[in-house]
């Protein structure tokens, strides 16, 4: 019998992308279809009193431009953590008073076409009276800094100490080594192929609005248009067709999205808004902008005894909708230990407000920042200890025969191969030969050879989130549990409504491979329908790698059910005992009695089609549901970098990049090997590429990819992969996540790799991204030509 589950098969959904047979939201139209440009402040803080609007209304094509004035019935955004030391924000869907950073929306134009709208939004006269603007985390913590919020003075809109440990303090005093260090990670954007958009229609004969959006998460975009315009939630439909991309930008719900929602209920006409690459560069949720302040004391035998951190996290202007700017400090805090048995732990943790566009989570939330944090801890330890810095890391990290481990924030880590990944990515890149190729170059680095660097990173990847974990946020809304429908069709053939929704993961392959192992099907036997309110059951949509766990399993204990409903059935019709048929093959036979049975389609026409014959108690539909709440699960990886550095340019090139990755059974090995390359390549850009620079002002001087440069196939070297299965104990299918960890790894390899290319002429970089600037102007420190 074929099992589906562990193949590498190519993704069903792939032909439609490659042959343009697409439906994104901008290849949506509509009779009488208006198109959407906003308004947007020039400055990052000002105050104003009037939109005037006069001119734009008198422009050809224009049907009605909106400012907050008219869309004063619709409530603002209001993400809340139920904590004393939560300071909200209020968010209406446009300015109203007062804007917070470059990039607000102030009106909307809307128009017969796309181009109308924008020649008239530049009609739009705003008097702005600018105040001064904070862009760093260092200028909104100044004393007397001017206030983003009034609500909010010194712009700390949350302040936790996390954990406190009081032996802490002694542990370090009493260390034979204390490593100190401050790292920092530039602001960065998920710029996903497709941009944030929607079209919004009121549909007159069911009396509700329709939306079609390039959406993460169907249900809560659905919520929140309903709080906003005050309606029930049944009276809007979310719709997510295909979408180009998400990386975390679209789980979290944008006001342009909803005042376009707005504008369509106001206007009873359909309504369309698509971004463009500026727009979503300037004013779309951002992510990454981090600084940690770390303390770790070791022994002399490299012992990790205790450590203590100071997170600052630069959240933007605004909250955003449901997870609040607490998401990312809250999740540094808790999840810094990563892999590394540690007893004495403190944290304090700090979001920030300034004028800059509200932070969402990104790809990874957190984990690239203090994975980068402590590998970097961890490499200068083993400097200061003159120890290799992989043997200082075994002798740290979490072992086999600990789990499951209890960490030293609470959390309980389900078995990982934590060291057999360190030791696997070691034993596959050479790694003795390479420091050996390492040394020699530096010999030679006076001929003007280039500087070769090898850096490690180990973490563990928290996925599959459940309301357990999600509850101890606090969270206004607590997301976490999925549900899954699967119902068989009289041909035999199978349908999956599921509540997660693919933004290119490729889940109407692995949904289906799993639940054509159940009910011996082929995966294009079975159908996956996502991201339709109105079509699929109650879910929280795609985000924080857990789709392939939660749905997963949900959708696996659907199938079960089915099989255990069709085998009742068969037993009735085949007139035997349940206990004698046995299901094998996608038919129902009885137990010795070979020549008796039914095909799966054959049983399924007669439930349909002859339900006169079925059992007194079995209704004429073969359906069932499935859930899933899992406490967590946790993936693990080592990655490896090896980086040349031209010290004429300083210019860094990777020769290498390998990764040894364990996400527990793999349901298709050739899309985990497709994530962890893109989660290197984003993670590539991270470290070397990527970042939103503001000035003084609060001004974007990124506002294209001529500024903000993404990695293309020229920087991203061959990823180099291994696997690990090390089965979830809190999975059916013994999966875990692992759609982050790519990401989540590559920084910290690469600024490993960097600093010890950079160790022979004494240069230390602690930030990210490090660019051939950075290290020529701290060569210049250091008198390296």
């Amino acid at each position: 019998m074929t099992t589906w589950v562990g193949a590498s098969i190519t993704r069903l959904e792939d032909e439609h992308f490659l042959t343009g047979d697409t439906r994104f939201v901008d290849d949506l139209s509509r009779p009488g279809l208006l198109h959407v440009a906003m308004v947007r402040s020039p400055v990052a803080s000002a105050a104003f009193d009037e939109v005037d609007t006069s001119d734009a209304r008198t422009a050809p094509g224009v049907v009605a431009v909106l400012t907050a004035g008219d869309l004063a019935h619709t409530n603002p955004l209001r993400p809340v953590l139920h904590r004393p030391q939560f300071v909200p924000t209020e968010m209406p869907l446009l300015a109203i008073d007062r804007v917070r950073y470059v990039g607000e929306p102030v009106a909307l134009v809307l128009a017969e076409t796309r181009s109308a709208a924008e020649d008239a939004a530049d009609l739009v006269w705003v008097d702005y009276e600018e105040r001064s603007a904070v862009s760093t985390i260092d200028g909104a913590l100044t004393d007397g800094a001017q206030a983003v919020h009034a609500d909010a003075p010194g712009n700390v809109l949350l302040d936790l100490t996390m954990f406190h440990d009081p032996a802490l303090e002694d542990v370090l005093s009493g260390a034979a080594v204390v490593v100190e260090g401050v790292f920092d990670a530039g602001r960065v954007t998920a710029a996903p192929m497709e941009g944030r958009g929607l079209l919004a229609e009121w549909d007159r004969r069911e009396g509700r609005l329709i939306v079609h959006m390039s959406t993460q998460v169907p249900h809560i975009v659905r919520t929140a248009i309903a709080d906003t315009l005050g309606l029930a939630e049944h009276l809007v439909r979310v719709v997510a067709p295909d979408v180009g991309g998400g990386f975390g930008q679209k789980c979290a719900v944008g006001r342009e999205e909803l005042a376009v929602a707005a504008a369509a209920a106001l206007t009873r006409r359909p309504v369309k808004w698509v971004e463009d690459r500026r727009e979503n560069l300037l004013s779309a949720f951002q992510g990454h902008e981090q600084r940690h302040h770390v303390r770790a004391g070791f022994d002399a035998a490299g012992t990790l005894l205790g450590l203590a951190t100071d997170i600052l996290c630069d959240v933007g202007a605004y909250h955003c909708y449901p997870f609040t700017g607490g998401v990312e400090p809250l999740m540094a805090a808790t999840e810094m230990p990563g892999p590394y048995r540690l007893h004495h732990y403190s944290a304090r943790t700090r979001a920030i407000a300034t004028n800059k566009p509200p932070m969402a989570p990104y790809r990874g939330v957190s984990r690239p920042q203090i994975t980068l944090a402590v590998e970097r801890i961890m490499d200068k330890a083993a400097v200061r200890l003159e120890m290799d810095p992989a043997e200082i890391r075994r002798r740290n990290l979490i072992r086999r025969d600990e789990f499951p481990y209890r960490g030293a924030t609470g959390i309980l880590y389900d078995e990982g191969s934590y060291l057999e990944a360190l030791d696997g990515v070691v034993a596959q890149a050479g790694y003795a030969s390479l420091r050996e190729e390492q040394r020699a170059a530096s010999a030679t680095a006076a001929d003007g050879r280039p500087l070769i660097g090898v850096g490690l990173a180990v973490f563990s990847e928290r996925t599959a989130y459940g309301t357990p974990v999600f509850g101890q946020r606090l969270m206004g809304i607590t997301p976490g549990y999925e549900t899954v429908h699967v119902r068989i069709d009289p041909s035999g053939g199978a349908t999956v409504l599921a509540g997660t929704v693919s933004h290119g993961q490729g889940h109407a392959t692995t949904l289906a491979q799993m639940v054509a192992d159940r009910l011996s099907l082929t995966p294009t036997q079975v159908r996956v329908v996502q991201g339709d309110t109105d079509a699929v059951p109650y879910g929280w949509g795609t985000f924080a790698s857990r789709s392939v766990v939660l749905s997963g399993d949900a959708a696996t204990e659907a199938a079960d059910r089915l099989v255990e409903r069709l085998t009742r059935i068969a037993a009735h019709l085949l007139e035997a005992a349940p206990d004698d048929v046995v299901f094998e093959g996608g038919r129902f036979g009885v137990r010795g009695v070979p020549e008796s049975g039914m095909s799966l389609t054959e049983l399924a026409r007669s439930v349909y089609h002859a339900p006169h014959l079925l059992p007194p108690d079995e209704r004429a539909e073969l359906d069932e549901w499935g859930s899933s709440d899992p406490p967590g699960t946790f993936s693990n990886a080592a990655h490896l970098a090896v980086v040349e550095i031209d010290p004429a340019t300083w210019q860094v090139r990777i020769v290498r990049y390998l990764v040894t990755e364990d996400c527990g059974v793999m349901i298709n090995p050739l899309i985990v090997d497709g994530q962890i390359s893109g989660g290197v390549a984003q993670g590539i850009g991270a470290a070397l590429y990527e970042r939103l620079v503001f000035d003084d002002e609060g001004q974007p001087l990124a506002a294209s990819f001529m500024d903000y440069l993404v990695p293309t196939a020229a920087e991203v070297p061959p990823i180099e992969i291994q696997h690990l299965e090390t089965p979830s104990t809190v999975s059916v299918t013994g999966a875990k996540g692992m759609g982050e960890g790519g990401t989540i790894g590559a920084p910290a390899a690469i600024l490993n790799a960097v600093n010890n290319a950079l160790s022979p002429l004494g240069i230390e970089i602690d930030r990210i991204p490090v660019t051939p600037d950075d290290i020529a102007r701290a060569a210049a420190a250091r008198g390296e030509a």
